[in-house]
Parts: structure tokens; sequence; C-alpha cells
């Protein structure tokens, strides 16, 4: 895939901004110039990013019905009645379900308690019928429903005729007719002016607590040290991490890697990350996916029983489990994935469109939102995977930068069953006779709402550096940038007309990959770097002629000892000595 460079030269305000950032706080310049471009301008907004407090959590009762829900939860414990925590089968429906779950058990109230994760495959996504009739069979009479609920109109009306209370939390984008529920906390409902609108499921379940707490007089403390749950939840849930979800990705991300609960502990244990610090890369690569594994594979519940668990050993065993269920995941998700390229290569017409849409009633409804996103990485266009599940049409879309899919799949909600989803990532439930209008549909939406240029894979640059710029002050200020993620994002740089010292190699099982010593007019050093994936530039490179390389900054530990290597995101031949 051809990738366009993108990057804007600094403007004179820019650079007068980045000047006094640097003698304010003595830090290196491309670090303030790396600030000053997201916005942080002012010596307020730089204190508040640099140094996240707690302090700075929104007021929780900005949520419109906050004061309700926890009326209506205070009411619920103090009459004794039986609450059920229903939550989705992902990372972010299961850690908000154990959060929620965990704060009210340790404050005494476990006796009434109960959780609810529903099958993906027999009850699908959001509040089910069998939920309710099992609240119902069991004597719950409140449902806290988190990361989901927000458009369950008529179950949350089917459980209000069965005496059944609803609190929803949630984040997803709401419908313009809201559920009959006592509350909703959603930041997206129309009539809300909470001042933070991205918060994951599992954070707005935290919000809930906050309140719930202060109206209690219990302490903050109590709640803080389940942060780890949240900044998994983030992560995974790819929300941008801003604002509130920065400081509760901090400070989660410091419970993750020194006093993690016990459940996530062994989690950590079998990936290997044991007395590391944990990065938001760690959870989205390697904690997250075996979380999600449990509802892929098999339930989600068992994903909340290994989060809430207590006993260390019992949770390394659970979590031994959950590795299983990744590694099974794995394989299907190839076998699959294998599936869906020779599908696509074998019939071009699918690749003509702007909207990839492929359908194999055999594949796992576990694995075809991985695929989906296989699919946009591959051939980067929005890509929609479906398969049938009980009866129905399952499917997972996912997008690329600048084409919402879900307001996509919305256009189309007439001849749809369900959905729901996020800008870049949504589901989709529909009858098997409905595909082909449904293909046709979507691809008349992005005729009108897709440009020629979004379909070119963009790369863009935050600032162009020489050798000599990148050095241990440099990285070291960086890291007071972290946690990296959406919309603060790691910063993507460029060097231009460097050339292979000359010791640059093929490695790899196949030598697939470039292991890349290089200089350039700079300073005499020698910057290691490594390019996956991209042998097919080895014979140019030692050719000795000069390139410009895209890039990330990184710290490589081997043997003890901690080196600074270029991650190589792209290369760029010079043609005719002209970039």
């Amino acid at each position: 895939m051809t990738s366009k460079w993108n990057y804007q030269l600094p403007t004179n305000e820019q650079i007068l901004k980045q000047a006094k950032l640097a003698e304010k706080f003595r830090l290196s310049p491309p670090v303030c110039l790396l600030m000053v471009q997201r916005g942080i301008t002012t010596e307020e907004e730089a204190q508040q990013f640099l140094n996240p407090c707690l302090r700075n959590l929104h007021d929780p009762f900005l949520y419109p019905d906050m004061g309700k829900a926890v009326e209506r939860l205070n009411k619920a414990l103090g009459n004794k009645e039986r609450i059920m925590i229903y939550g989705d089968y992902d990372v972010d429906g299961t850690t908000a379900v154990a959060l929620v779950y965990k704060f009210l058990e340790q404050n005494s109230w476990k006796s009434n308690l109960d959780y609810y994760i529903p099958d993906r495959y027999d009850e699908g996504y959001g509040i089910s019928k069998r939920g309710i009739e099992y609240a119902k069979e069991t004597g719950v009479s409140l449902i806290i429903a988190l990361d989901c609920g927000i458009k369950a109109i008529d179950k949350i009306a089917y459980a209000k005729s069965l005496g059944i209370d609803f609190i929803v939390c949630d984040h997803h984008m709401p419908d313009e007719v809201l559920p009959d529920a006592v509350a909703i906390l959603d930041a997206k409902r129309l009539d809300s002016t909470y001042p933070y609108e991205h918060l994951s499921g599992c954070g707005v379940g935290f919000k809930f607590m906050q309140a719930f707490a202060a109206n209690n007089g219990l302490e903050f403390s109590r709640l803080k040290n389940l942060l780890d749950l949240v900044a998994v939840s983030i992560a995974s849930d790819i929300v941008p991490i801003t604002g509130e979800n920065r400081i509760m990705t901090y400070f989660g991300l410091k419970q993750l890697s020194h006093n993690p609960g016990k459940g996530l502990k062994g989690i950590i244990d079998i990936c290997g990350l044991s007395g590391k610090e944990i990065s938001i890369s760690d959870i989205v690569f390697k904690i997250g996916p075996r979380i999600n594994a449990s509802g892929r594979m098999m339930n989600g519940k068992e994903a909340v029983d290994l989060l809430l668990e207590k006993d260390f050993v019992t949770a390394k065993g659970k979590s031994e489990n959950i590795d299983q269920y990744n590694d099974d995941r794995r394989e299907l998700d190839k076998k699959t994935t294998d599936e869906a390229y020779v599908l696509i290569e074998e019939n071009p017409e699918l690749i003509e469109g702007k909207i990839i849409v492929i359908y194999n009633r055999e594949w796992h409804k576990g694995v075809i939102g991985i695929v989906a996103s296989r699919i946009t990485e591959k051939y980067y266009k929005p890509a929609i995977v479906l398969t049938e599940s009980n009866g129905f049409i399952s499917g997972s879309a996912r997008s690329i930068t600048g084409f919402d899919i879900y307001k996509a799949i919305e256009s189309c909600k007439d001849i749809l069953e369900n959905f729901g989803g996020h800008t870049f990532a949504a589901g989709v439930t529909l009858l098997e006779e409905n595909i082909a209008l449904f293909k046709s549909r979507l691809e008349e939406y992005a005729d009108k709402h897709m440009i020629e240029s979004q379909m070119i894979q963009t790369l863009d640059i935050d600032l162009i550096l020489k050798f000599g710029e990148i050095d241990a002050t440099l990285v070291n200020d960086m890291k007071k940038m972290h946690p990296f993620g959406p919309d603060n994002a790691k910063p993507v740089f460029c060097s231009l007309n460097v050339k292979d010292a000359g010791t640059s190699k093929l490695v790899g099982k196949e030598l697939e990959h470039i292991k890349l010593e290089l200089i350039d007019d700079s300073c005499d050093t020698v910057m290691q770097a490594i390019a996956f994936g991209m042998h097919r530039y080895n014979d140019y490179i030692k050719s000795g002629k000069p390139f410009d390389i895209c890039y990330t900054i990184e710290e490589n530990n081997y043997n003890n000892t901690t080196n600074i290597q270029l991650m190589i995101k792209d290369i760029r031949i010079i043609e005719n000595g002209e970039n």
C-alpha cells in the first residue's frame, strides 16, 4: 500500500508558543512543538497535560439523570433489592461490570448483587430478553446496564412490564427516542451538557460509582484502586486518550504496573509483562485480546469471573484458560482472514467499489470484527464482514480515516434488524434476503460521502528531525506526553536524505525485515532502526543512495542495555535527487 506523507510546517505563532513552553517547563523544543500542535498552548494547559491530577475529573453530577441514578441505587440497597449488573461481552463491557460489582461488593452489598453477560452467539449484543427473564426468575428489581442499553427501547419496556427498573450507563450514540429507564447516563444524549463525551462504557460506570461514593460519604481511594480496569477499557475500546480519559488512563496504568487486581495480575503474568511498566500497546495487543477471547470463543462471563477473583492461585488458573481461548482465537482468526483474502482476490468486483462487504455463513461470529480490521488495513477501504448467527446475518464493520461507518450503516436502518457502534467500528444485524440491498445502499452512501483521496492511506508526520536531535533527552521528555493513544497519538517523525552506514542487513526467518544502521549529515551518530516487512527496499538501501524515512522513536531493551531505535513506518525513495 503506497502512503501519502502529510506534513505541515509550523506557523510563526506555533514557534513562539513552543519557545515559551520550552523556557517555562525546560523541555526539549521538539516536545514543546508537539504539545502546541496538539492544542496545548498555555501554561495552564501544559501543566494539566504534563501532570494529570484526579482532582481535575469532572463532577459526575453534571451527567443528566445522575441524581436519579444514585437515588434509585440508594433505594435498592436500602430496601435490600436484588440488583443485576449487566454488560456487553467485550473488554469494555466486562471491565465495566467488574468495576461496578467490585465497588459495591467492597462496600458490603455483595449479598444482593448478581452480574450477567449475554452470550455472543445465543443472545447477541446488548440487552437480551433471556437476560431480562433470568433477572425476573432470580428476583432482580433493578438492572444496571453498562456499555449497552441506549437503544434497547423494546427490551427495557418489556423489563418494566415485569417490574424491573433499568439504569443505563452507555457511551454509544442514542436514537432520537430514549428507552424508558429510571436514568440514562450517556454524554452523547442531545440534552447532555457533560463536559466530556468520549468516556468508555467502563468510564461511565466509574462516574456512576464516583457520584454514588460522593453521595454516601465513601472514600474516593476505594474507587481509585479500580482505575486499572478503566485503563484497560479505554485502551481496548479505542476511545480518545484526552481529558478525563487521559487522567484515568495515566493513573490506571500505574495501578496496572504496580498493584493490579488479582485477575488482571494473572493476565499480566501470563502475557510475560510482570515487573514491567504496562503501556497502552501492552493492553491493546496482549491484555485486551485475552479478555476479549473469552466472549469470542466461550462466554464473556468467564472474563468477569477472572477480573473479580480474589485468590491469586485461582486467578492464575483462570488466566491460563483464557490464554488458551486466545490461542484458539488466533488460529481461527488466521484461518478466517486467509479465507476472506482468497474470496476477495477471486472476486475482483468486491474491491471495485468504495466499501468491501463479504459474507460466509460458516465464519465464526467471534472473529469477524478482527477480520474486518485486517481487510481494512490491507486494502485501505471500509470493510464489513458478515456471517450467519441464530437465523440472522451478523456483521462487524471497520472504517478508514474520514469515513463514518456508523452513519453509513444508519442510512440503511430501514432494512436492518439492529445496529450500533462508533465512527470507525460498528455492528449490524439483518435478514439474509437483505444482504444484496444492504451492499448497494452502502455503496450509494459511500459514493456521496467518500472522496477518492480518502482511500489513499495518509501518514501524518508531526516533525522533521535530524539524527543529531534524537537523543536521550528527547526520548525522556517524550515520556512526559504518555499515555499515547487516539487524539494523543505516538509522534511520527521524518528524516530526509539518510543513507545506509554500510552495515544494514536483512533479518527474519524469511529475510523479510531490514535491520537498518543509518547516518545523515547532522552528526556522526549511527542510528539504529528496524523496518518490518520492507525487504523490497533492501537493494536500493545497500546501493548507498539517499532516501527518506518516516518513523516512531522507541527504546529497545536488550541484554540489560537500552538503546534508541527507530521503528520505520514507511520509506520513500528519492527519484533523480528529488523527494
